[in-house]
């Protein structure tokens, strides 16, 4: 029938053409976006698991420099553990040279002052091995006598700010004098400690050994935690490449596809428009009746 007051094939053309357009937009925001889950109209569903997954990620930015942190704040106190067993074998050597019966008196004063020194020196370790304001082996400020909080090194174990990682800290620090010193801590000797007789040196040598054989065991505990921060350190990282890889598999678009449908649509769209200019001209066929 022909109408000059209805049109439905331009209706239909029209009705065609802008779900053409709106197709052409879609694909044309994916495209330049990247992705075809970009807001929750897309896909409400899967745009707030994306959302999820992209938060994890940025929380487990925070978990590996939490880790990076504890790191280091552990080397620091492994590196001055190290120096310090250096000073205690040189010390031995100084006190088991001094254990011998006929040293002369200068030759005793001498090995006595090496002595004091290595051992001034473990207080000055103890003092400089901070890191970010965190120690993990001062107990006892430089005097021996004022006691002070020893450090632990702390790591986020989650994205949830829980399971944390800790590595003790142990106290190196020498007390004041050994009469002070208890059977639970690491240093058995005080800062007042000398070989200045054989008797001296032969006591010396063996708080010495134990010292030694103490901090040996607390080295090998602070290794086996600084391997675990390096384990979990690198496992953060793979699972962030794992959430990373399933947000794509989520969200991306596939251009190459995308790029397809953007041509296809351009050629319906041109047809849309060549459609709805023949639908919008049959109305003029009404004329030729009266012609």
């Amino acid at each position: 029938m022909i109408s000059v007051n209805t049109n439905s094939g331009s209706m239909i053309a029209l009705q065609t053409l802008n779900r053409t357009n709106d197709q052409l937009d879609k694909t044309q925001n994916t495209i330049a976006t990247g992705l075809k889950v970009a807001s929750a109209k897309d896909n409400g569903a899967l745009f707030a698991i994306a959302t999820k997954m992209r938060s994890d990620v940025t929380a487990y930015d925070r978990v590996r420099e939490s880790v990076d942190r504890a790191a280091s704040i552990l080397d620091t106190a492994v590196a001055a553990g190290e120096s310090i067993m250096e000073l205690l074998n040189e010390m031995k050597g100084k006190a088991l040279a001094a254990t011998q019966p006929g040293n002369s008196a200068s030759a005793q004063s001498a090995l006595n002052a090496d002595f004091a020194q290595l051992r001034d020196q473990i207080v000055s370790v103890v003092e400089n091995a901070s890191f970010d304001g965190a120690n993990m082996i001062r107990n006892f400020q430089a005097n021996g006598t004022t006691a002070v909080t020893v450090s632990d090194a702390i790591a986020l174990g989650d994205a949830n700010g829980g399971n944390n990682i800790t590595v003790a800290g142990a106290g190196l620090q020498l007390r004041a004098t050994t009469a002070a010193v208890t059977g639970t801590e690491i240093m058995r000797f005080g800062q007042n400690q000398d070989i200045s007789t054989t008797a001296n040196a032969t006591t010396a040598l063996g708080l010495i050994n134990t010292s030694i054989d103490n901090l040996g065991t607390r080295l090998a505990t602070w290794g086996a935690g600084a391997k675990r921060l390096e384990v979990h350190r690198t496992f953060v990282g793979k699972l962030q490449d794992a959430l990373s890889n399933g947000i794509g598999a989520i969200a991306d678009a596939d251009l190459a596809k995308e790029s397809a449908k953007l041509q296809a649509l351009q050629v319906k769209q041109q047809l849309g428009v060549q459609a709805l200019s023949i639908a919008n001209g049959s109305s003029q066929t009404a004329l030729s009746l009266f012609r």
